[in-house]
């Protein structure tokens, strides 16, 4: 009969006939056993087909690497950074204490693994699905293999590549012969590839003289220089030792070291001062350095990228007018600055950064007398406290905090420069009492208007304020009382951009050094110039311009004013400031917005972390205060002519 069939066997009884409910939809066991067999078979064959397609390619060519090269603005060759800096060297040559600290520090598997870490392919995996960089855990061979056989893209598909080379090369080559290879291409920073190169960089030695403690110091930087070169910042500093004395515990830990040893070692062993090319010589160096620090931002190359060559990088830098920046500074060191007959006028150091305010372009700096002698670069350093440089931004804060933009056309009791100003109209009703003891201090350099304004307001304010002006989180002082008068470190090319504000409208330009990056015939993403952005009210921005050209006024000679014919504006420290550092920040106020420049002066001396004090400085028993303003009107006489 019909009703008497069996029904037909299905190939996969799913879902489960016969049962009820949830279990109608679970698999049975044999199914879940099957499951995993096919997707097993499936994963080892497709395992297979990459082992199979993966070949070990050619190594990379040394004799093909290009010079990274920049460029002025006007598409000119500036300078350019030669081949690889590498020296190898063979494993007997590298003390067995060099070797432990770096397997302890970045595989202390390597010699028992496979060559490749399953975990790192994993998380390269996640991170892609999250948007990020395809980058995971490496072991030894794996990054050997990225060194020597692959580009260094943060892409999944170079990870996967990399995995499959690892593992044929781990069956290939000794042990031995991978951490030979791993050692001399590896990146140290300071243009140091290779353990032999990074030991003359950061120690003036062969590796071979290396003892366990600097070894332990230079595994440190593998995780990254930008991050762990002591030279570089006092946060580089906390951090490579905090990793160095971890490495040497781990090397204990391992097995590597004895608990003896280990406890010889409880002086980080302090490397030399990085040194300059001498292409760089003059103001070239600082730059390049300011080049660089602006592509590590904006498009995540690191200095090992741009120490590998092939790179075409357009600055915004004029050519003419960093020779004119740095001829006012000489000119005024010679005038003012003799140490043979003042004391005051030892360690004097002078900083300087010209942007252009409608765009932010960073058109020339001065970075200190000869980046191959003087390292650090004053035009980008963040330990300058700003004094009364940094009452412009209390000002803005009281205007967009306590007058709305309709009511920010408060009139300034001084008058304005030549030219129309949309703000010259009565005050109105509604306006802050104290404005104008604002506007007065800032011209006077007074002081308690600002310490007010802060109560006031609230330091928070004042605080947010200058950060959507465009100065560094970390240059900003501890909100304390004296916060308004100027505690903050800000850097020269920060305060020359943030004070852009003031005559662009109220708009934020970002200050900007690099235009394009080229390589291989295309260009790098990332690098279009940051569009302006609205910080204060047009009118409040123009009132806070005014009272910038009363100070220009009261401060600058009149042999200076005469040759700027469009009108100045400009703020800085004055008499009153007792802070270690002068400053002056002017707008030339030629057509098309001009050039806002800020200039510094201070005193540092080498292995001391506090500023040494202004007084006397140029002769000046008072502070040093006119030789910033001076230097300021020789470069922007001359930038306008």
């Amino acid at each position: 009969m019909k009703g008497s069939e069996q029904p037909r066997k299905r190939f996969i009884d799913y879902p489960r006939r016969g049962r009820g409910g949830l279990r109608r939809w679970l698999p049975s066991w044999r199914q879940q056993l099957g499951a995993t067999a096919v997707g097993a078979a499936g994963l080892a064959g497709l395992f297979a087909f990459g082992y199979a397609q993966v070949g070990i390619p050619d190594e990379n060519d040394d004799a093909r690497q290009e010079a990274t090269v920049y460029y002025w603005a006007d598409g000119s060759q500036m300078v350019s950074e030669g081949a690889v800096n590498r020296q190898n060297v063979t494993l007997a040559q590298v003390p067995d204490s060099v070797e432990h600290a770096v397997i302890a520090a970045e595989n202390s598997s390597f010699y028992s693994d496979s060559g490749v870490s399953f975990p790192g392919i994993a998380r390269a995996a996640v991170n892609m699905v999250k948007g990020q960089d395809a980058q995971g855990g490496s072991t030894i061979t794996q990054q050997y293999v990225k060194n020597t056989y692959l580009s260094q893209d943060r892409t999944l598909k170079r990870k996967v590549k990399e995995f499959f080379i690892a593992l044929k090369l781990d069956n290939r080559k000794t042990k031995q012969e991978i951490l030979q290879g791993y050692l001399n291409t590896s990146y140290f920073g300071r243009h140091s590839f290779g353990i032999q190169a990074a030991a003359d960089a950061y120690y003036g030695i062969p590796a071979e003289r290396l003892d366990p403690s600097r070894g332990a110091a230079l595994a440190a930087l593998l995780k990254g220089a930008e991050q762990y070169d002591p030279a570089l910042s006092e946060a580089n500093r906390r951090r490579t030792v905090a990793r160095w004395k971890w490495i040497l515990d781990r090397e204990v830990e391992t097995g590597l070291m004895s608990r003896e040893e280990r406890a010889r070692y409880t002086k980080y062993p302090e490397p030399r001062r990085p040194t300059t090319p001498t292409s760089q010589k003059g103001q070239t160096g600082y730059l390049v350095d300011a080049a660089k620090k602006y592509l590590r931002s904006r498009t995540g190359l690191t200095d090992r990228d741009l120490a590998r060559g092939g790179y075409r990088i357009h600055t915004t830098f004029e050519k003419d007018k960093v020779a004119l920046l740095e001829k006012a500074v000489a000119d005024e060191r010679r005038r003012s600055i003799d140490p043979k007959k003042r004391a005051a006028d030892t360690h004097v150091e002078f900083g300087a950064a010209s942007v252009r305010p409608r765009d932010g372009a960073i058109v020339a700096l001065y970075g200190g007398a000869d980046a191959t002698e003087h390292f650090a670069n004053n035009a980008d350093t963040a330990g300058v406290p700003a004094g009364s440089a940094f009452k412009p931004f209390v000002l803005a804060a009281a205007l967009r905090g306590g007058a709305t933009p309709a009511r920010a056309d408060i009139a300034v009791p001084f008058p304005h420069p030549p030219g129309p100003h949309p703000s010259e109209s009565s005050p109105a009703e509604t306006a802050d009492p104290a404005l104008p003891d604002l506007y007065e201090g800032l011209v006077s350099s007074a002081h308690q208007p600002f310490v007010a304004a802060g109560r006031r307001l609230g330091l928070k304010a004042v605080r947010d304020l200058a950060l959507d002006a465009g100065l560094r989180k970390e240059s900003l002082a501890r909100p304390e009382p004296t916060f308004p008068l100027g505690t903050s470190t800000p850097s020269a090319i920060r305060l020359a951009g943030a004070y852009s504000l003031f005559g662009n409208d109220g708009r934020r330009t970002e200050p900007y050094s690099v235009t394009k990056v080229v390589r291989d015939g295309e260009p790098l993403p990332g690098l279009t110039p940051p569009k302006p952005r609205r910080v204060l009210a047009p009118e409040a921005a123009h009132g806070i311009d005014g009272a910038l050209g009363a100070f220009a006024r009261k401060t600058l000679p009149r042999e200076i004013t005469a040759k700027l014919p469009y009108g100045i504006t400009a703020g800085g420290t004055g008499p009153r400031d007792r802070m270690r550092s002068c400053w002056f920040i002017g707008n030339d106020g030629a057509p098309g917005g001009g050039l806002t420049t800020a200039v510094t002066v201070f005193r540092t001396e080498p292995g001391t972390p506090q500023l040494l004090p202004m007084k006397g400085v140029g002769g000046d028993h008072r502070f040093g205060n006119g030789i910033p303003p001076r230097i300021w009107g020789a470069y922007a006489t001359g930038a306008q002519k």
